[in-house]
């Protein structure tokens, strides 16, 4: 997304647009269509986000996407339904706990690799609460949120969690592992 900030009513316009894709998935079983001609052009250019769902501060489903490769409110759309829906860790949302459910959008800059020789090195390089990463070799890839720092504030914690994640041992390394950090403008309701 090239304009990074915005306004309190262009994120309001999202969270809205983010409820109500979940409560059409409760209706119908499918994310809701957004119309890019309703909408002004902050929100209508390629974007990248997550929808993050807690219901009384505990997570009930996150699902985003990294790189912007459609609409930000189609990103929206598609994404608060899949984190409604389709998250695996979760059952998908029942009607009941919708009004309970609090919705957070992290909207994200684009990828910027990070270049690194050894594990210090990328440890010398990460921004903790400013950067999410992402981490992948071959097929092992994970992500972590800048928000995710809250819970593991010390670096080699962060990244040794998230090299699990990515289905890599916490000790891992490889000439060949990839690192790319990104940030994001986070609001919730």
């Amino acid at each position: 997304m090239k304009n990074f900030n915005l306004n309190h009513t262009q994120q309001q316009k999202l969270l809205t647009l983010a409820r109500l894709s979940i409560a059409h998935g409760l209706r119908t079983g499918r994310p809701l269509h957004a119309s890019v001609g309703d909408y002004d052009a902050a929100l209508t250019q390629p974007g990248a986000c997550f929808v993050t769902l807690t219901i009384d501060h505990e997570l009930r489903g996150c699902i985003g996407s990294l790189e912007a490769q459609r609409p930000l409110i189609v990103d929206v759309c598609e994404n608060a339904f899949a984190s409604a829906f389709r998250d695996p860790r979760f059952p998908p949302l029942r009607s009941n706990e919708l009004d309970n459910v609090h919705i957070e959008i992290s909207v994200l800059t684009p990828l910027q690799e990070i270049t690194f020789k050894s594990q210090e090195d990328l440890m010398n390089q990460i921004e903790p609460f400013k950067n999410g990463l992402l981490l992948e070799d071959g097929y092992h890839r994970g992500t972590f949120l800048p928000l995710v720092w809250e819970q593991l504030p010390d670096k080699q914690d962060f990244l040794a969690h998230l090299k699990r994640k990515a289905g890599l041992p916490t000790n891992y390394w490889s000439d060949t592992l990839r690192c790319y950090r990104y940030h994001t403008l986070i609001f919730e309701e």
